[in-house]
């Protein structure tokens, strides 16, 4: 198959899965808004039922009350009183419970509040027949029974329960008939969706099948192609190794041989600054010889410092200014190649992984530079720290340095805070060397893990190789290294290790 053939399959098939999606959603879409829609058909034809059924509880309770009223009326019997009572206690609680169960209707609002007054001035009589009958007077109570018949207050509560049960009954039947209609529709639906799914899935079983035969085919290609891929991968990986191995051997001849020369610059400084006495001691005396009144012969030995004037003395003092940047300049230059050698010597090293006690490691590393934590009133604090399986030496030099950092950069006059502290998550261990210095601003914080490079006031001793070698030691045991800082905000260097770094590991990199 050609390439231009297999990409029109391609995207014809994703053409096709992409309309079966949009139909599957679109059915499934229809088939949540009918049933939501049919269980609210549903709940609001149960919620008429409902509204049907406290109307009948509600004009149940009143006869009852009225009944238990005429009883006790009649015979005064204890139990007729009690049946009342407990039908008058429970109208109120029925007539709210039906006037929120029909909030939603405005005519059974209205009727509602028609039927309320009603029943409010039907238990205002049998509050007063019960009060008339508990003072002895019956036939008061008798009185404002036929009162009430006259006044039909009964009949005009039935009328209005009435009227609101035809309601209800009218909005019954209209529910019903749109709950039937939307099961239906849902019906018809799920029936035509699941067609579509079942037509959906013989196509995309046909299409598996046809990708599945061109993959089993590409696959045999990538074998084929693939058969000298490994050698061809060994081969690279000798060479680079090779590679990397003659740089190492090139930084460390070159290093030696930047050497030799150095101590000869060295050498021949030293000899420049003897015979700066020579040289100036003779111009002293040239000078004093051609000057027109004669001086006392000098005394001073051959050793002490020449007493010059005017531009001898500037002399001397350019000439000594520039011998101490030729010596200091050396020295940088000592120091850088001592660190090109170091570097050297540790890529070479092969790492040995045991089980390590952190916290012990840590504290050692802290007796060391106590001293100068001494001298910049600096608490280090060392929390609670995991135990690993890592390189002992490369751990010691890496939380010498940084801990060695946040002491040497500490603010001039504010007491010193670092802090150690570690957890595990996935497998690794997280270190973080906090502390409340000068910090580092965002921009630089990628510069200085590179070497040689240096970020900040440049006014502490260093060549801008520790952080560059603590993060080679970092990658070589597996792990990452990150920092987050702000200008004057203090520093936390993030170091995270595997918990058990696997001795296959422990050869260096190449």
């Amino acid at each position: 198959m050609t390439p231009d053939a297999a990409r029109r399959r391609a995207i014809g098939q994703i053409l096709l899965l992409a309309a079966g999606f949009l139909v599957l959603v679109a059915i499934s879409t229809a088939s949540v808004l009918l049933v939501n829609k049919a269980r609210e058909d549903n709940g609001l034809v149960v919620h008429t039922v409902e509204v049907q059924s406290q109307i009948a509880t509600l004009l149940l309770e009143i006869r009852r009350a009225e009944s238990a009223a005429r009883g006790y009326l009649l015979t005064l019997g204890p139990e007729f009183l009690g049946d009342h009572e407990a039908a008058v206690s429970t109208i109120p609680g029925n007539l709210d419970k039906l006037a929120r169960l029909t909030s939603d209707n405005p005519a059974q609002v209205e009727n509602v509040r028609k039927l309320r007054s009603g029943v409010e001035t039907r238990l205002d009589q049998f509050a007063q027949e019960m009060n008339f009958v508990k003072q002895g007077q019956p036939a008061g109570a008798v009185a404002l029974v036929r009162e009430a018949v006259a006044g039909n207050i009964g009949g005009t509560i039935r009328e209005i329960a009435s009227t609101m049960r035809s309601e209800e009954e009218r909005l019954f039947g209209l529910r019903t008939i749109n709950a039937d209609r939307s099961q239906q529709l849902a019906a018809v639906v799920t029936i035509a969706g699941s067609g579509l799914v079942i037509a959906l899935a013989g196509i995309s079983i046909l299409l598996i099948r046809r990708s599945a035969n061109a993959r089993d085919e590409a696959e045999g290609l990538l074998r084929d192609s693939n058969l000298n891929l490994e050698s061809t991968v060994d081969e690279r990986t000798a060479d680079l190794r090779e590679a990397n191995q003659e740089i190492q051997r090139f930084a460390y001849i070159v290093s030696h041989d930047l050497r030799s020369p150095l101590v000869n610059i060295m050498g021949f400084t030293s000899e420049l600054e003897e015979l700066r006495g020579d040289i100036f001691r003779r111009i002293a005396s040239l000078a004093r010889a051609g000057s027109a009144e004669r001086q006392a012969p000098d005394n001073a030995t051959d050793s002490a410092e020449p007493v010059l004037e005017g531009a001898d003395k500037q002399l001397s003092q350019d000439f000594t200014e520039a011998l101490g940047f030729i010596k200091s300049s050396i020295g940088k230059m000592d120091r850088l190649i001592s660190a090109i050698l170091n570097l050297t010597r540790e890529g070479r090293r092969e790492f040995e992984p045991v089980w390590i006690d952190t916290k012990g490691l840590i504290e050692g590393v802290v007796t060391t530079v106590a001293h100068q934590a001494a001298e910049a009133q600096a608490e280090i604090r060392i929390d609670a720290l995991p135990n690993i399986v890592s390189d002992r030496l490369a751990l010691e030099q890496i939380f010498s340095n940084l801990i060695d950092n946040a002491l040497k950069y500490l603010k001039t006059g504010v007491p010193g805070e670092i802090s150690v502290r570690g957890r595990t998550k996935l497998g690794f261990a997280i270190f973080e060397i906090a502390d409340n210095g000068r910090g580092i601003d965002p921009k630089d914080h990628q510069r200085i893990f590179e070497l040689f490079r240096r970020a900040g006031t440049q006014d502490k001793p260093g060549q801008g190789i520790g952080l560059a070698h603590v993060r080679a030691l970092v990658r070589r045991l597996g792990g990452t290294m990150s920092v987050a800082s702000e200008l004057h905000q203090g520093s936390t260097f993030t170091i995270t290790l595997p918990i058990n770094w696997p001795i296959a590991n422990r050869k260096p990199r190449t």
